[in-house]
């Protein structure tokens, strides 16, 4: 007698090797459930997974290059504007960059024919005091780096208010002394005290690049010529501003992300029918589930039961310790 081999094809072959596992209610049902039965009118229930709350938001897709700070050419003075802001002054003797939304500027404000041992500090308060300040105040002198074309200068931190609003912010006293005078300019970069902190670490290094492109300017001739193009000093207060403009774009980029993330987040709870419960064993973990039950328990096992009775406690006649689950707000 001869065997028939038959050919049975992949498909049947997976839905008989189906036929020998136990279903997902004979699984759930098997599920011991320590110090006692399940009570009358309560269920088991799996946690749905979902998006972990302590993923990180996903970052900002298409940002681009962060902006540079442009080359601009005065009447006088050539300078370094950055994005948003406007040129304020345009003179002979000053040159000003005013912030948009009028709360931060800089300025060069200079003079030739002044006495060689005229005082800085003199100097910058007498500068300062043209703008009507209201209880300016001068810290004590720090020697630092001149800009080009003057031989040494002195540093001030400074603040004050004006119309009630306090500011604070760094003056500089450049000096360039000649036979019988001297060259005296005063760099200045100033903002509202509340928005400092966002400027000190650029800020200055742009005033910097103010540079007398004209020989006129301060009334002198052959003074401070400059290309800021090639400038070091301009490389270092660009790549500043980048490293302040990137910081400022990744905390913006943060915050969307995160509310966009919570928006999504109530959305898809909302058409799926989920809800997130706090667990009452581990504050920092929460649970998403199926809106299909009005109350829920835990138990240290991680075991959770799922009820509409509000009357039903998992405790009463249970050695195992049971705890109701709080609805995430």
């Amino acid at each position: 007698m001869k065997l028939k081999f038959i050919r049975i094809p992949a498909i049947a072959l997976l839905l008989l090797a189906g036929c020998n596992q136990p279903s997902a209610k004979e699984t759930s049902s098997a599920s011991p459930l320590p110090g006692g039965s399940i009570p009358e009118n309560m269920h088991f229930v799996t946690p749905i997974t979902g998006n972990s709350q302590n993923e990180a938001p996903a970052s900002a897709a298409g940002t681009g290059p962060q902006a540079a700070l442009q080359i601009k050419q005065g009447q006088f003075f050539s300078y370094a504007l950055p994005p948003g802001w406007r040129l304020g002054e345009d003179g002979q003797f000053a040159l000003s960059l005013v912030a948009a939304d009028n709360h931060a500027y800089t300025v060069m404000v200079g003079n030739a024919g002044l006495q060689p041992e005229y005082p800085a500090a003199s100097f910058v308060q007498e500068k300062m005091m043209a703008m009507r300040p209201e209880g300016l105040q001068l810290g004590e002198p720090k020697q630092v780096n001149p800009v080009a074309g003057f031989q040494y200068a002195y540093s001030f931190d400074v603040s004050y208010r004006l119309n009630g609003e306090p500011y604070r912010g760094v003056a500089i006293c450049h000096v360039a002394p000649y036979y019988g005078g001297a060259t005296m300019a005063m760099t200045a970069a100033i903002a509202v005290s509340t928005q400092w902190a966002s400027y000190a670490s650029w800020l200055p290094a742009v005033c910097r690049q103010i540079a007398a492109s004209n020989g006129a300017a301060f009334g002198t001739r052959g003074l401070m010529q400059q290309n800021l193009k090639n400038s070091m000093e301009y490389a270092e207060a660009a790549r500043a501003y980048r490293n302040w403009s990137a910081q400022t774009q990744k905390e913006v980029s943060d915050y969307r992300n995160a509310v966009n993330d919570k928006q999504q987040e109530q959305f898809r709870d909302n058409i799926g029918g989920v809800q997130r419960y706090n667990n009452p064993y581990n504050s920092g973990n929460e649970l998403q589930l199926s809106s299909q039950y009005k109350y829920y328990w835990m138990n240290r096992q991680g075991q959770i039961l799922g009820t509409d009775n509000p009357g039903v406690n998992p405790n009463t006649g249970s050695t195992a310790d049971w705890q109701k689950m709080d609805a995430k707000q």
